[in-house]
């Protein structure tokens, strides 16, 4: 095994004594023998049941199981009808979605035209963290009960590809259960609604216990054809990389995500566990507070050092790509030139990254007027990707050999999220940041991490930094209306040209799926990492 040149933390201090308790509790608690029980560890945990909390991967993902858009998608990430069993455009400013008859919600409510209305007015909603998952200014329409008419202000070829993951709420739930407006993963006193759900999916949720433990039941009444043959889903966040993978080769837990790279052996050599590997489409980045006149957490005073291009770029040349992927994620990672991964980039023309080097970055420094270095805070999750915290130490050690005194504060997601998001003031100067684009397709990059914004956050709602280029806005709005494949890609290209040149952001690499299961254990691995309950066996 290569030597580690940089710390690794198991995080057991993170840990509370409280959640220790509560995992040995729920892990003892389901009998070995029963074979149709699911059991499965995350490294964070999941919070808020209400679909429009949190625009995060593994909470959307845990909420497929119960709740379902219009569409969804295969086990290819391909398109397919969901909730919607098929849908047309009338016109280019038509569409028209013809919805799924005799479903019900798991109440026993029907499903029908009302809650797709219901659910579009929610999700644009104020507290919704998924606001642009449909246009701001387009209107719904009921035909009748099983039929909606979305109508656009602009043409949009690619108006649902990020419906799968814009969960379809029960109206006459939600007006009962005081939850008609959407309930903040920020919100301090978010209320009992929060930690309820009722969808049309594939299970239901027997019991919740935020940050504990959440039992997930098969929905005896779904419309669809269950692929699985569980009983019943036990899921216990365990944030301690070692804990999780001891609690996997003691066959506490059947499956757990992810597996820190440097214990790949240790599963595949115990008998009865395995890695399951593959190709994710998330891409982790640095980014850079460009909003501010002054950075709150710097030496500098009365300017922002970020913005100026030479800087960003000099932090870009400073971090040695190469040194994150052998030695931080043993290979496990295929560096980016762009914040899309690279089986997603749709333009014409290549990209490169700029080169590591060091006293390249020094010369922009001093060309900067920062010859003498200057200090930072930085943001980093702990227990949201793989290595994040490994990856930010790096980060630091690297930019102190050009004088960059970087101070790192890493938090678990929770509390990660709270801070950096808009409800926290977008309270960063430097930050990491994962991003799988939901629909698959740059416009979701250009406009959620690129997309110019306010202090509030209108624009571009993931943009954490503030970065803005109105040419980049322009070129973002001719995209999301463009029909003709080769001038849209031409326009992307555009686009990642401007953002690459000013050094917008810092991409580093798309991380590798590594899933530890038991080998009774059958599961689909999708590529956008999420964890379909629905598509597991227990053999």
């Amino acid at each position: 095994m290569p030597q580690r040149p940089f710390k690794y933390f198991t995080a057991l201090s993170r840990w509370t004594a409280l959640s220790a308790v509560a995992v040995c509790l729920s892990l003892t608690t389901v009998p070995q023998a029963e074979a149709k029980t699911l059991r499965f560890a995350f490294q964070g945990t999941l919070n808020a049941l209400d679909p429009y909390s949190l625009n995060e991967t593994f909470t959307l993902g845990m909420l497929a199981n119960v709740y379902e858009g219009l569409t969804k998608r295969d086990k290819d990430l391909s398109i397919i009808p969901g909730l919607a069993e098929r849908w047309e455009t009338i016109d280019p400013l038509t569409w028209r979605f013809h919805l799924r008859q005799g479903v019900k919600f798991a109440n026993g409510n029907d499903f029908n035209a009302d809650d797709v209305i219901f659910s579009a007015e929610r999700v644009r909603a104020e507290g919704s963290d998924l606001k642009t998952r449909i246009p701001a200014d387009s209107e719904w329409v009921k035909i009748d009960d099983h039929t909606v008419d979305v109508k656009l202000k602009t043409p949009n070829p690619i108006l649902h590809y990020e419906w799968d993951t814009w969960y379809i709420m029960d109206k006459e739930w939600a007006e009962a259960e005081g939850a008609v407006a959407p309930i903040s993963a920020r919100d301090t006193n978010p209320g009992q609604a929060a930690f309820k759900a009722n969808g049309t999916g594939a299970f239901v949720v027997e019991s919740h216990e935020p940050g504990v433990r959440t039992v997930f039941k098969p929905n005896g009444g779904w419309w669809g054809t269950p692929e699985h043959n569980l009983t019943e889903v036990v899921f216990t966040p365990i944030a301690a990389d070692g804990t999780r993978v001891a609690a996997l080769l003691a066959g506490d837990v059947d499956l757990i995500d992810p597996v820190p790279v440097q214990d790949i052996p240790r599963v595949n050599e115990n008998a009865d566990t395995e890695a399951l590997t593959g190709p994710e489409l998330r891409v982790i980045h640095l980014g850079f507070n460009q909003i501010r006149d002054e950075l709150p957490t710097s030496d500098i005073k009365g300017k922002n050092p970020f913005r100026d291009a030479n800087v960003r770029k000099a932090v870009y040349q400073a971090i040695d790509i190469e040194a994150i992927k052998d030695r931080i994620m043993r290979g496990l990672a295929t560096p980016v030139p762009l914040l899309i991964a690279n089986e997603q980039y749709s333009g014409a023309g290549d990209f490169s990254r700029w080169p590591y080097d060091p006293e390249a970055a020094k010369q922009l420094l001093a060309d900067a007027g920062y010859g003498d270095g200057f200090s930072v805070g930085m943001d980093c999750p702990n227990d949201r990707y793989v290595n994040d915290e490994a990856i930010c130490q790096a980060v630091v050690s690297m930019l102190a050999r050009v004088g960059v005194k970087v101070n790192l504060n890493a938090q678990p997601k929770a509390q990660y999220f709270a801070k950096v998001l808009a409800p926290g003031g977008y309270d960063t100067d430097f930050y990491l940041l994962g991003w799988t684009p939901s629909s698959f397709d740059s416009w979701n990059i250009l406009t959620n991490l690129a997309g110019c914004r306010d202090e509030t956050g209108a624009g571009g709602p993931f943009n954490l930094g503030g970065y803005c280029n109105e040419k980049v806005d322009a070129l973002a709005a001719q995209i999301v209306v463009e029909t003709d494949t080769a001038k849209r890609d031409g326009l992307i290209k555009e686009a990642y040209t401007i953002m690459t040149e000013e050094t917008s952001h810092i991409p580093l690499h798309q991380q590798s799926l590594v899933w530890g299961k038991r080998k009774n254990i059958d599961i689909v691995q999708r590529a956008d990492n999420q964890v379909l309950f629905y598509w597991a066996k227990v053999n």
